[in-house]
């Protein structure tokens, strides 16, 4: 892929330009959005997304538009998973229903910024030392397995983290409407908002270690690697409130991308294999016999994984809600209170 400067600078420029309009038309006024207004935005941006991809394969080719299409569903199944640690932190704060578009934003703008900056360096890695690969593929390996076997999720609010800011800022104990700063009693104080957004970075933060080394095992392209995060990140706000409910249904989600992160990883140290230049490794040979996995698999491989996990977790929780409630008393206490009906009529 031959991308110039100024198709970099037009991309780059088109992104900042969606978000600057999502904060004045959306996000200035404090209110909680309808789900009409939630789906027509989701839908415009996933339509965006989608046709944006058509016009790589179109001017590219169709090996880089189902790069970027693997990429793509991966990185907007990432960021599902973490609009669900949002909606803990959101919760853990007691974000009101009004500000939370705004802590939205401002967590979604972070994601992008940092994970730009892992991009960059993603890209630097990977130009100058292809024994990256092999680390990439360990990284995936590990979180593959950490997402699989985490019991529960950690409230971020109460997270060693945030206990340590807490202890070196003064935090006032409620909201000021959606300020970050207040003066009580001519001292200045931070709101919970302030916190909130903290959390958000630093959960950005997280998953962008996670989002980065798996996209760049599906394309070294960065130029795909950057737009397929911008368009998972863009309408990531309006999927919130539109699937709110949803998520907590979600329950096979974590194990869902464990299985995608593990298959990149491992895709990710075949290709290592193949272009080895570690002197302890074969003697710095390549392996040429180590298969490359073609990108037409992992994309199909990618949307099953994605639509099994969604269809097991809709039939699970649909099959809890409908279980009959268990009994409130044990079958000695049922016995127990017919022996005193008994008594009671005779």
């Amino acid at each position: 892929m031959n991308i110039t400067p100024l198709v970099w600078f037009i991309t780059i420029a088109v992104t900042i330009a969606f978000f600057v309009y999502e904060f004045f038309a959306h996000v200035r006024r404090p209110h909680e959005p309808s789900i009409g207004e939630s789906a027509r935005w989701s839908a415009f941006y996933i339509g965006l997304a989608l046709l944006f991809g058509v016009g790589i394969g179109v001017m590219s080719g169709w090996t880089y538009g189902g790069e970027y299409f693997a990429g793509y569903l991966t990185e907007k199944a990432l960021s599902v998973d973490n609009l669900f640690v949002f909606l803990i932190v959101m919760t853990g704060f007691a974000v009101p229903k009004i500000y939370q578009q705004k802590v939205l934003m401002i967590g979604i703008v972070i994601a992008l910024v940092l994970r730009g900056v892992f991009i960059a360096v993603g890209a630097a890695l990977i130009e100058n030392f292809s024994w990256i690969f092999y680390l990439f593929g360990a990284l995936l390996l590990f979180l593959a397995y950490r997402q699989a076997f985490a019991h529960g999720e950690a409230d971020p609010s109460q997270g060693r983290f945030m206990n340590f800011v807490r202890r070196h800022l003064p935090v006032s104990d409620e909201y000021n409407a959606d300020r970050l700063t207040v003066v009580k009693d001519g001292r200045r104080f931070v709101t919970p908002m302030l916190l909130v957004i903290i959390a958000i970075g630093f959960v950005d933060l997280v998953f962008a270690v996670d989002s980065i080394p798996a996209i760049y095992g599906l394309t070294e392209e960065a130029y795909i690697v950057f737009t397929a995060n911008a368009f998972a990140l863009m309408g990531l706000r309006q999927l919130y409130f539109l699937i709110g409910g949803l998520l907590e249904r979600l329950v096979y989600l974590a194990q869902g991308l464990a299985v995608i992160l593990a298959f990149i990883g491992v895709k990710l140290v075949l290709h290592a294999m193949h272009v080895n230049e570690l002197p302890f490794i074969n003697g710095g040979e390549p392996m040429l016999w180590a298969p490359e996995i073609p990108i037409w698999f992992s994309l199909l491989f990618i949307a099953g994984t994605i639509a099994v996990a969604t269809a097991a977790s809709l039939i699970k929780t649909r099959g809890d809600r409908d279980a009959p409630a268990r009994p409130l008393t044990t079958p000695a206490a049922d016995d127990e209170m017919a022996a005193d009906r008994e008594r009671e009529t005779s």
